[in-house]
């Protein structure tokens, strides 16, 4: 007699049925990365703070710094990354056909990307969004003092969307002086503009290459909305737990006070929250596949959330960002994450 579904009560069909799916989901880029020793991170070709390699080839930044945590979570060597360099038209190519495991690449979460490209953003690390920057001498501290100013802007694009609403809204005027955002810093550094626009990040980072950084400021005022965050494969959900509660580690890190220089003593806290982070209590780790010590190899790494963005884009860095809505949500920032317990 010929072997079916239908000679197995809906108890044994539901078995199987599980059984394949954890095998399918067992088979998958945790376990692939594991078998290389090796992660494999898309970044951002060369954004100051961000992600850039000096002439040894050793990358630094931001989002650099998250390829490492993941690779200590994982593999427990923050070394066992390859760094692999994405224009934006390439990365969501390459996440889609395996080039890379994890890309971490100042990319903003939108719905057409969530939903249509294949991929999952599994949490939000940096809250970006569009600015302005000014040069110290047109002496003013509020975007709201900028009526009829010159603002370079490339016609048609979003940021000029984005400043006619902001002005109207506001009742003042400005002149737009057509150049695009690769022509713009020699427009505004030449004088052709007195406001250069643009996501605050780039701002930034713009403004550390003018002949004289110290004579520019960036607005405090931010005109739209954008979220940075780590994307995988959407069909893969336990390699995006991973990724996601690494940086939900990070984050909670910096909450309970856990850092880079304390985490081996904080391992003994009378804390549960903090002992059940580090895996001296509880065995959290085992539900991702990783051991009990995973986000303390993290946490020793690179550092808490906190020590992440002082040390590539806050006040220890070259770009003196303030940490604004990156601050923890007890800070009056947007940074929060679920609890590791």
């Amino acid at each position: 007699m010929g072997w079916s579904l239908r000679n197995l009560p809906l108890l044994a069909i539901a078995a199987c049925v599980l059984a394949f799916a954890g095998a399918s989901a067992n088979a998958g880029v945790l376990d692939a990365v594991k078998q290389r020793k090796m992660l494999l991170c898309g970044v951002d070709p060369g954004l100051a703070g961000f992600a850039t390699v000096d002439d040894q080839k050793q990358w630094t930044g931001f989002d650099v710094d998250y390829c490492r945590a993941i690779a200590a979570a994982v593999l427990g060597d923050p070394k066992a990354v390859t760094f692999v360099p994405l224009t934006a038209r390439e990365r969501f190519r390459a996440l889609q056909q395996g080039a890379v495991d994890v890309l971490i690449r100042n990319t903003a979460w939108t719905m057409a990307r969530d939903t249509t490209f294949g991929v999952s953003f599994v949490g939000v690390n940096f809250y970006n969004g569009q600015g302005f920057m000014v040069p110290k001498a047109l002496g003013v501290d509020s975007a709201l003092q900028l009526s009829g100013a010159k603002i370079c802007l490339e016609a048609g694009s979003q940021a000029e969307i984005a400043v006619a609403a902001y002005f109207k809204a506001h009742s003042m005027s400005f002149t737009s002086v057509a150049a695009t955002a690769e022509a713009q810093p020699a427009a505004y550094q030449g004088g052709g503009c007195s406001v250069a626009t643009g996501d605050v990040a780039s701002l930034y980072a713009e403004r550390l290459a003018l002949q004289s950084p110290q004579d520019s400021i960036v607005l405090p005022e931010v005109l739209s909305k954008e979220a940075y965050g780590p994307a995988v494969l959407q069909s893969d959900y336990r390699w995006a737990a991973v990724v996601r509660w690494v940086h939900f580690a990070l984050v909670n890190a910096e909450e309970l006070d856990v850092t880079r220089a304390n985490v081996d003593a904080m391992r003994a806290s009378d804390n549960s929250d903090i002992r059940q982070l580090l895996g001296s209590e509880g065995a959290l780790g085992k539900g991702i596949g990783l051991d009990a010590g995973w986000a303390a190899n993290a946490i020793k790494a690179v550092g808490n959330y906190g020590e992440i963005f002082e040390r590539n884009l806050g006040q220890d860095s070259r770009l003196k960002m303030p940490r604004g809505l990156n601050a923890l949500w007890t800070d009056g920032g947007l940074q929060f994450a679920p609890p590791v317990r």
